[in-house]
């Protein structure tokens, strides 16, 4: 009797179409009833893709950096002596220049990190799923942090050292510590570029996450399935 079920079933699904058995999928989820590990646990790993595609989507997109205040990457801090001063003698489009690549070698850059947020989403042990669905809006994007930082950085200074030369920073900024070394009593300065823009486009990369993470978990529209509906709609 199973063996002519079993084949019943099969035929039903073969008749179906992949929309009409999502449909039946969120039909379920939606009739309620109590809430269980797994739904948690598959809730949390299909928030944190769907807000990790949407922020890696949106970060490596030309001016994703560059026109986002939130992460938009400024003049080194420690070299903000020699931006001063090349505006004042008149080479500030220079510093636009270096700007504006900086920028470009993180949008370029940002696609390394999203193999290595969804390695860290499949390792996610219970513990972690209940305390991250019992936290604060920004505790799955605190997880990320601990679990990805020291990995996202090996992984991005290769991919921002190639970037820096694909988009000329290192061109650019080449010609305005030339600039400024060359002006006469001026203490030399020169920071680590690709340690800075590695460290900026991590951080930038968190915030956007974290932003997704917000919306999700206190936004219904912002929850695009019925299974991110029940599991964050069971919080209200």
């Amino acid at each position: 009797m199973k063996k002519y079920f079993l084949i019943l079933l099969s035929l039903v699904l073969l008749a179906c179409s992949s929309q009409q058995i999502n449909d039946v999928i969120n039909a379920t989820l939606s009739q309620g009833g109590a809430l269980t590990t797994s739904e948690i646990g598959s809730g949390l790993k299909e928030a944190l893709t769907v807000g990790l595609s949407s922020s890696v989507g949106r970060t490596s997109m030309t001016n994703g950096f560059l026109k986002n205040p939130l992460i938009k990457i400024p003049f080194p801090k420690e070299a903000l002596i020699v931006k001063n001063t090349l505006d004042k003698v008149g080479l500030g489009s220079l510093n636009n220049k270096v700007v504006t690549s900086l920028n470009r070698a993180a949008e370029d850059a940002s696609t390394a990190a999203k193999p290595i947020f969804m390695a860290a989403i499949t390792k996610l042990t219970f513990s972690d799923i209940m305390k991250i669905f019992n936290g604060p809006n920004n505790a799955a994007t605190e997880y990320l942090k601990r679990a990805t930082t020291s990995e996202l950085i090996t992984a991005f200074k290769p991919s921002i050292a190639k970037s820096l030369q694909k988009v000329h920073a290192t061109q650019y900024w080449g010609e305005v510590m030339g600039k400024y070394n060359s002006i006469p009593f001026m203490k030399k300065i020169n920071p680590d570029l690709k340690s800075y823009v590695t460290n900026q486009a991590i951080s930038g990369l968190f915030k956007e996450i974290a932003k997704e993470e917000g919306k999700i978990r206190t936004n219904p529209a912002a929850r695009t399935t019925a299974l991110l509906k029940r599991v964050f709609g069971s919080k209200e």
